[in-house]
């Protein structure tokens, strides 16, 4: 049985995409990014995707950003490749290279850059499953180059287009979207996914969450929490949240500066640039803030991966 064959359940990161000090792929820091997430025991890895700056990616680059990715994780975990586009034909196209790297499924997002039609929503996804015999999971998205989309809309998908086999749902309306999807689908689908760094894990797992796509800078931390969750320890699931919740709230306001900051300071990548605009590197308040945040999370951390500043204060 192929990991395709398989539910898709627990941590599901995003990969960011690493960039040298010149702003170009630093493919050794993706490889790294990779291991990183393994090591510290996620469940599947997702990328090109939003945390990815995929809008910021050239088509070679996605190629190599999945390639990469299912090379390094060597079918040890599910690897869902982002295809998302402004229109079908690149959507195709990147679903064609996705199952041609050897991932097992992929992520889209109704078409971006401008708002589609419903109809026009259901031709880019039959085209998709016309391109590829990987499941899809469809991506509800509310933020920059999102349409979202309502549960009787996403049921409407799900009928048209069977190979919809997963949802991942990250409008503001997350939790009880995740209810009313799950109840209006029942078994046409096979499960549906937070997102949104996930801080509503807490109660989307309450309503049937299957897992939670966060971006990769904490992985052993969403993990412990996830597993704490499903071996219903309410106690051990609260302290574990309460602790990230800072780092949540962080990321929240900083975003794409974040995950990068982290890697860096847990010694996984070199650099901290990111090519998306309309984002702020760290200044000064900001960067001690996050070393604060980050020594006081430390003791949930893999030992292998615990920041700069931490190791030497022990």
């Amino acid at each position: 049985m192929s990991l395709s064959d398989t539910r898709w359940r627990g941590v599901y990161v995003i990969v960011t995409t690493p960039f040298n000090d010149d702003l170009n792929l630093d493919l050794h820091g993706l490889r790294n990014v990779v291991r990183f997430n393994l090591n510290c025991g996620v469940h599947g890895l997702v990328a090109p995707a939003n945390a990815s700056e995929v809008a910021y990616l050239s088509d070679e680059e996605r190629k190599l950003v999945v390639q990469i990715i299912t090379d390094e994780a060597g079918g040890r975990v599910p690897v869902i490749a982002g295809v998302s586009s402004s229109c079908a034909k690149l959507a195709v196209a990147h679903a064609r290279v996705a199952e041609g790297a050897g991932a097992d499924g992929i992520l889209a997002m109704p078409p971006t850059f401008q708002r589609a039609t419903q109809h026009e929503i259901v031709d880019y996804f039959r085209q998709i499953a016309a391109a590829t015999r990987l499941p899809i999971m469809l991506q509800n998205y509310a933020g920059a180059g999102g349409t979202s989309l309502s549960p009787a809309a996403i049921l409407s998908l799900v009928e048209a287009i069977p190979q919809i086999e997963y949802v991942k749902e990250e409008t503001p309306f997350s939790n009880t979207y995740i209810s009313e999807i799950l109840a209006l689908a029942g078994d046409r689908i096979k499960g549906v996914m937070g997102g949104i760094a996930g801080i509503n894990l807490f109660e989307e797992h309450a309503r049937g969450a299957c897992g939670t796509m966060p971006a990769c800078e904490s992985p052993d931390i969403h993990v412990a929490l996830w597993a704490a969750l499903e071996r219903q320890d309410a106690e051990a699931a609260r302290e574990i949240f309460e602790a990230l919740l800072p780092l949540l709230s962080f990321e929240a306001h900083y975003g794409i500066a974040t995950y990068k900051s982290v890697l860096a300071r847990r010694g996984v990548i070199a650099a901290s640039g990111f090519r998306q605009t309309g984002a702020q590197p760290l200044d000064a308040v900001a960067s001690a803030r996050l070393d604060t945040i980050l020594n006081r999370l430390a003791p949930l951390m893999h030992k292998d991966y615990r920041p700069a500043r931490e190791a030497a204060l022990t």
